[in-house]
């Protein structure tokens, strides 16, 4: 008989929820099945077995939220499952957490119940073979106490919606975070908390890059990626973080960091979160493979199916939120990075040159950096020449 237990799916990863179970009691699995959906803290995805034989026991029901390393599920060979699970496919009734009189219920109901001061004999269970799971003990009164009509799952945001006494402000309405929006509450709260931010600001005149850019647009073939001003932003940072280490480092544990590897983040809005996958050895690649890359990345992270290790490894990032319309804006650290670029809209603006007033294609970026690795004249230094890459877009081909 041998555990499954929850993976650690992602380098941040604490805790795991179960999405869905791919496999049933009494199922025979083989290596690399996949077993069972799992929620991160980064994404979804599906955890294939790292073991052969019949699913015995599932301890851990659809919903259900534990930590690293906890049991989630037990196979066994045919001679060594339990009885419970010998019958048909559809009737195996989970062992092990049901002795004698004790009702059967999975580990996280077990605790509710016993918080709420609840008599788990005098509740039903609706998960397999009866087994009594967290929706059944949120539906349940502790004895003395009217009994609470049945609530479908997936309401509560509902119920608040809906009720809740009236105030000033109306009446309330609470959402629970996701894994992911939990992450990113606890990640930037860390970074402004212990990352000393300092800010520095530049105008970058695009013309040239405008210019080359709808060139390459009429030359291309249908069908030919087109790269984006942001690929370009993700080159001019990918060239310039080669000649800048320290920006291209992290400060940790009393002393600095420096990668070989040059990896951008590039920052996607997904449905109410935020997700950063990785454009790595961005250095490395032309235009045309940024561009390739950053597209199919986006649509990964919009349709679900980006992975841990696509969201892992970067050493920098840029946020651009040009395409909102938004001028500039100041970004938090993504840590333990050095530095993150935020990048604004291009806008056409009067500019002044050898004394005579005409328009420009300008763009502002804004770079947070962290005052315990990146100081002020490096940081202007990096900027600067971010700055003078995107201005003389040829540069960016080399």
């Amino acid at each position: 008989m041998a555990d499954v237990v929850m993976p650690r799916l992602s380098d941040s990863m604490e805790e795991g929820t179960v999405l869905q179970w791919l496999k049933s009691v009494g199922d025979e699995i083989a290596v690399g099945d996949e077993l069972v959906e799992i929620e991160t803290d980064k994404a979804n995805m599906a955890y294939e077995s790292d073991v052969a034989g019949t699913l015995t026991e599932i301890l851990v029901d659809e919903g259900e939220t534990v930590a690293i390393g906890e049991p989630i599920a037990r196979v066994g060979d045919a001679e060594g499952k339990d009885a419970s699970a010998a019958g048909p496919v559809g009737e195996e009734v989970p062992a092990g957490d049901g002795d004698g009189d004790r009702p059967k219920a999975s580990p996280l109901a077990r605790r509710m119940a016993k918080d709420k001061g609840l008599d788990l004999s005098q509740v039903e269970g609706s998960g397999p073979g009866g087994r009594i799971v967290k929706v059944d003990v949120e539906r349940a009164e502790p004895a003395g106490e009217k009994e609470a009509e049945p609530v479908p799952a997936g309401t509560r945001e509902q119920e608040a919606a809906g009720g809740g006494a009236e105030t000033a402000k109306g009446q309330t309405a609470y959402e629970e975070l996701s894994k992911t929006q939990q992450l990113i509450a606890r990640r930037m709260s860390e970074s402004k908390a212990t990352a000393p931010h300092f800010y520095l600001r530049a105008s970058v005149d695009m013309s040239r890059a405008v210019a080359g850019r709808a060139l390459l647009k009429e030359a291309a073939g249908e069908g030919d990626p087109v790269p984006s001003f942001n690929d370009m932003v993700v080159k001019a940072c990918a060239l310039a973080l080669r000649e800048h280490p320290r920006a291209n480092g992290a400060y940790r544990d009393g002393r600095f960091e420096l990668y070989s590897r040059v990896n951008v983040g590039v920052a996607v809005a997904a449905e109410d979160t935020l997700i950063v996958p990785t454009l790595f050895d961005a250095d490395r690649k032309g235009l045309r493979q940024i561009s390739t890359e950053s597209r199919a990345l986006a649509k990964k992270v919009r349709e679900g199916q980006i992975t841990p290790p696509e969201l892992s490894g970067a050493t920098f990032t840029v946020s651009n939120l040009g395409m909102y319309g938004i001028d500039g804006f100041s970004a938090v650290i993504n840590p333990p990075q050095a530095a993150i670029l935020a990048v604004g809209a291009i806008e056409e603006r009067p500019v002044v040159r050898d004394g005579e007033v005409t328009t420009a294609q300008l763009m502002q970026v804004d770079l947070a950096c962290d005052h315990r690795i990146l100081y002020g004249a490096p940081a202007a230094e990096f900027l600067a020449r971010i700055k003078a890459l995107l201005e003389e877009p040829l540069s960016l081909a080399l």
